[in-house]
Formats: C-alpha cells, structure tokens, sequence
C-alpha cells in the first residue's frame, strides 16, 4: 500500500538506473524476470519462424490471418473463466502448468517442421493449443506480479519492468530469428523456444511465496463468480472506458503485425532479415516506452499518457503503411512500439492500482480478453481487408480508428477522473502527489458524475 500523505522514503525520491528497476529488489520478482526474460526470447523466435513458415508454405495474407486467429480465439472464449480460475487457485502452479505445456508445443512444432512434414493445417492446430494455454497463463501471470512483491507501492514499476522485459525480448528475438530462419530453418527457431522454457519453469520453483490471503466466504457457482467479475467491469466507468479503448487498438491497430511478412516482402522488398529488423524496430520503440513508465514515480496523470499513446500508436501506423523503404519504415516503427507499449502498459497499471485484490483475476482476465481477445477477429479482419485492399490500406485504416478511439476518450477523462479519485484518496496516492495544489476537502468531495 502507498504510504501516507506527507510520507515518502530517500529510495522513492531517488533517480536514476535503481529507481526505475526498484522492483527487482524483490527475490521472486528478480527470479521471474530473469526466467520470463530468457523464455521470452524463445517465444518471439517462435512468433516470427510461424509467421514465416505460413506465408513461405501459402503466399496468402488470408492465410496469415487465419493461422493467428486460430492462436488467439480461445483467449477470447475462455479467459473470463480463467480468471476465475485464478482468484481461486494457486497462482503460481497455474503458471508451472501452462509453461510446461507450452514447452510441448513448441517441441511439437519443431518435430514436424525440422523433417519438412509440416503443412499449415498442423500449424493451425498447434496454434489453437497455445490459445488455450495463453488463456489460463496470461491473467494467471498477469494477476500473480503482486504476490512476488513485499510492498505493493512497487506495483507500477513491476509492470512496467514486465513490458520492458516483454520488450526487450521483442527486439533480441525477431532480430535474431531473421537470422536463424536462414540459418536453420524455422524448426530450428521452434526447439530452441522449447529449451528456453526451462528457465522460467525453474524461476517459479525457486521462489518462496507466502500463502494469498483470501477472504472467508461461501464458494459461489464458476458462472456466479463470472457474472460478478462481469458486473464490476461494466458498471465501473474508468475500467470500462480503458477496456473499451484497450479492445479497439488491438482490434483495429495491432493486427499490423499480421500483416509484417507482406510489408517486407511486397512493399519494402526484402526478405527474413528484413522482417526481422521491422519487427525489432517495434521491440525497441516498445522498449523505450516500457522504461519511460517504469521512471514514473506516480500513476497519477496515466489517464493522458494514454490518450497521447494511442493517438502516437494510430499516427505511426498511417505513417508506416504510406512508406515504400526499409530507412523510413524502421523510425516508423520506432513510434508505433512506444505508442502501443504505453498505451498497454499504462492501462494494465491504472487497472491493477484500482482493483480489489478478490476481483483481479477477473479483472486481469477482461483485460486479456480486451487486448488479445480481440485480437483474432482483427487477424481475420485485416486478412480479408488484405486480400482486398492491400497490406498498406488495411494498417492505414487501423491507424486512422485508433486516432478515432483516443479522442472519444480524451473527451471522457475529466469524468472519469472524478470517479478515480476517491480510490487514491483511499489507496493514500492522491494525497501525496497533490499535497499543495487541492485541500483535502477538495479530493475526498464525492463525484457527480
């Protein structure tokens, strides 16, 4: 919990490198990015080999579209009750779990692609099993950064460290994976992923966790608790509207990494190394908005920074779909990795700093659901658009929607800050941010919005 108004110790008010990596001086949370980190890498190798392998064995940007939404669909179908799931269990053997299973799947892919047996539907298969997996391990390891940390005040730093960690994978991986498709062919990229899963399983076995303090109440029906968790996100103003604008850039924007084996062949000429300095060009724009978060002493003020986000993520997709060249598409991407990550990563800290700790399971999973739920139909979405229109008109359009999204909420955030602000006040943030600019009077009015 933040402490009181008035109270902040020298480490808080400390700048520089420790300070914004504070949350690794917890031991478990140390454990699990050093763990995720490395398995990380595997998995954008992963990522970018399948993207390959499809669009090598197809030719089809329809087909593309069709092999992610096989991967994403079941989070959409399946993340609220995992989330359940998770505010009851045990967090971490939930992700002991998904972690060995998607260790097998990346092991069944490289089985089948090293022999050249492979075909596209196999592909669609495996992706289908990784969804499930993804649909329990992502609110699951969402949820569960708060019991690695003694002190919830390093909450935001937390998440913002996970998606520099995320990001930092995303520019060695798909860098490295232009590389080694040409090298070892994209069976090789899937077996290594499979070996880079014992790191974090070990990670997790490592860490000593104290038991998840739980409220006694009566065991209520998997669709019972469902409907509570449904109830909470559709009543409460601010995580509906942050939900809402988090669904429409991944419906609308995020599908352009679909789309990226095309750009690079197509329009920007070139080939697997090409792809892979694109996509690195997104990991290190991500990378420099993940630790321009993690600098942040406060998430008071995050309801702008992700307006400005998803509006910057929406004006460099119309930028990247206009250029014809590698130069001028690298910078581009540069903008579009650092408004997709703030805009994410702040959302996801603004939604877990105003959460009761019984409901962030469900919360983590709508969120899910919000950013990669809905990920499969924008896929489905931009192949046929592709089909049609072409790769460059089909990013632009998703471009244009986000810009669309991040205005109608810059028109709602001063209501939506009013409902807010007795959380803080409670939660003690407020109060020391503010302290000369409102009386306490002022912060603790009730809302009339």
């Amino acid at each position: 919990m933040p402490g009181a108004a008035g109270e902040q110790s020298p480490a808080r008010d400390a700048g520089g490198w420790r300070f914004i990596v504070r949350a690794l001086e917890h031991r478990n949370y140390r454990l699990f990015f050093m763990g995720q980190g490395t398995s990380l890498i595997g998995t954008w190798l992963t990522r970018v080999a399948t993207g390959w392998l499809v669009y090598r064995l197809t030719s089809s940007a329809w087909l593309l579209g069709i092999i992610t939404f096989c991967g994403q669909i079941p989070t959409f179908v399946l993340t609220p009750f995992a989330g359940v799931m998770v505010d009851r269990g045990d967090r971490r053997r939930i992700l002991i779990v998904t972690q060995v299973l998607s260790m097998l799947q990346s092991f069944a892919l490289a089985a089948l692609a090293i022999p050249h047996l492979i075909t596209v539907w196999e592909v669609a298969a495996l992706q289908l099993f990784q969804g499930v997996i993804n649909a329990f391990d992502t609110p699951a390891r969402q949820s569960f950064v708060v019991e690695m940390l003694e002190s919830r005040e390093d909450l935001p730093n937390a998440i913002a460290l996970n998606s520099s960690m995320v990001n930092g994978a995303r520019l060695l991986g798909p860098s490295v994976a232009g590389v080694l498709i040409s090298a070892v062919g994209e069976g090789g990229c899937f077996l290594i992923d499979g070996f880079s899963y014992v790191a974090v399983v070990g990670s997790l076995l490592a860490m000593q966790i104290r038991p998840r303090a739980r409220a006694a109440k009566q065991a209520r029906p998997v669709l019972g608790e469902l409907r509570q968790g449904f109830e909470y996100v559709s009543r409460f103003a601010p995580v509906r509207a942050i939900l809402l604008l988090l669904a429409l850039v991944s419906l609308m924007g995020m599908p352009y990494t679909v789309l990226m084996p095309v750009m690079a062949t197509q329009v920007l000429h070139g080939g697997p190394n090409a792809l892979g300095f694109l996509m690195a060009a997104t990991g290190v724009g991500a990378l420099v908005g993940a630790l321009f978060l993690a600098s942040r002493k406060s998430v008071l003020g995050l309801g702008k920074t992700i307006v400005i986000a998803a509006a910057t993520f929406g004006a460099g997709l119309i930028a990247f779909a206009s250029s014809h060249v590698l130069w001028l598409s690298l910078p581009l991407l540069l903008v579009v990795g650092f408004g997709m990550m703030v805009e994410m990563a702040a959302s996801n800290t603004l939604l877990q700093t105003m959460v009761d700790e019984e409901m962030r399971g469900r919360l983590m999973s709508f969120y899910t659901m919000a950013f990669m739920g809905t990920a499969p139909f924008g896929s489905l979405l931009a192949g046929a658009l592709a089909s049609r229109i072409g790769a460059q008109w089909t990013i632009a359009f998703g471009g244009i929607a986000c810009l669309v999204g991040a205005a109608f909420f810059a028109v709602r955030l001063p209501a939506l800050r009013a409902l807010v602000r007795p959380i803080y006040v409670r939660l003690g943030i407020l109060p020391v941010i503010a302290e000369g600019l409102q009386s306490e009077a002022e912060l603790t009015q009730p809302s009339r919005t």
